[in-house]
């Protein structure tokens, strides 16, 4: 049976504020404060879009109270479906533990807080992608102009060769047909009309929100961060020096995921030394 445009998309925002707590959701992106949340400092071209994680910040705040911020508003940006089953997960931003997220980085006397910490990941919008050469119908690709490593919804024919090539498990087949899962959700809660249908049967990914950037907009999940106070996310251009990402690599010690394999990570992660 088919389902026109605005009628999915209508539907299809509501899994993921709804499984990352409705009430909490429905305050964050009520009607008439969804731009207000999305607001942020107009962004300059880039030659090569990064993020800097401060997970220090980002413990912080939880300590005061889970805070989601960040994958919330990713999700209602992008509509991301939320099935319930781990197994059929959908991950823009998503967290692990750190040696899920480091295992090169695994010591016999690390820190042993570090070691039961999450960390948020994401896509890591490499370098050198090795997504993007296995693709057989160029669904995704590495735009020339900033670096970021694209998702094309309507293109992809669900081959798993990408998620098969990702090194960091950032990419996500939609096993259930999203509409099944969100017909019966809830009609208060907000949803994006303007982020493009997906189908079952479709890879996708963090794309560092190449629909705002493309509008001079910060990512959702930054803006998010900021508006809570947190800043742990901050995204700017690498090849800038005076960039504000290329100020916290040089001033911190910074890590990234898998760097062995040569890809190139282009999302990098301070490292202080308290866990406590």
């Amino acid at each position: 049976m088919e389902v026109d445009r605005r009628a999915f998309l209508k539907i299809a925002g509501l899994s993921g504020l709804l499984a990352l707590g409705g009430t909490a959701a429905f305050k964050l992106f009520a009607p008439g404060e969804v731009d207000a949340a999305m607001e942020a400092v107009p962004l300059t071209e880039a030659k090569q879009w990064a993020m800097v994680v401060d997970m220090q910040k980002c413990w912080a705040k939880q300590k005061e109270g889970e805070c989601k911020d960040c994958i919330l508003a990713c999700d209602y940006v992008h509509n991301v479906p939320r099935y319930g089953d781990p197994k059929d997960a959908i991950k823009w931003i998503f967290e692990e533990p750190y040696e899920d997220t480091f295992p090169e980085q695994q010591r016999e006397f690390a820190d042993e807080n570090l070691k039961k910490l999450p960390f948020l990941l994401l896509c890591n919008h490499c370098t050198n992608p090795p997504c993007c050469r296995v693709c057989p119908t160029k669904a995704t690709w590495k735009r020339e102009k900033d670096g970021i490593v694209m998702q094309d919804l309507h293109r992809c024919i669900g081959c798993r060769f990408c998620m098969a090539a990702c090194p960091y498990g950032s990419r996500s087949l939609n096993w259930v047909d999203p509409l099944v899962e969100m017909k019966d959700r809830d009609p208060r809660f907000p949803y994006n009309p303007d982020y493009p249908v997906r189908s079952k049967g479709v890879v996708e990914k963090c794309t560092f929100c190449d629909q705002r950037v493309d509008r001079g907009m910060t990512p959702a999940c930054v803006v998010a961060c900021k508006k809570k106070n947190v800043n742990a996310l901050t995204f700017g251009d690498l090849t800038d020096k005076d960039s504000n990402v290329r100020k916290l690599i040089r001033e911190n010690y910074t890590i990234v995921r898998k760097p062995q394999l040569g890809t190139g990570p282009n999302v990098f992660y301070i490292m202080r030394g308290n866990y406590a």
